[in-house]
């Protein structure tokens, strides 16, 4: 099954940057501040979404709504991606 965001370009520009397309950054949950592995295979360059949220709700005490741990979530997040903001060095 094949679909519009299967194939995408974009270009690097002189700093070596590059921008994710929009559909992709929607789909696989990509913000400001999140970390990217790009890893070199045998059919070129992989690239992977470093930070994951698979721990999420394992520190939260079992009698704490699902609405409350999504709200804690969110915080949590954002504080991360702030403190990543702020402390990123080129």
């Amino acid at each position: 099954m094949s679909t519009d965001t299967d194939e995408k370009t974009t270009r690097v520009t002189r700093k070596g940057q590059v921008t994710i397309p929009k559909e992709l950054r929607d789909e696989f949950g990509l913000k400001e501040g999140d970390e990217l592995r790009w890893v070199k295979t045998e059919d070129g360059i992989q690239i992977r979404k470093a930070t994951q949220s698979a721990g999420r709700g394992m520190l939260v005490d079992d009698d704490i709504s699902e609405g409350k741990r999504e709200e804690m979530a969110e915080e949590m997040e954002a504080d991360i991606h702030e403190q990543r903001r702020t402390e990123w060095q080129p």
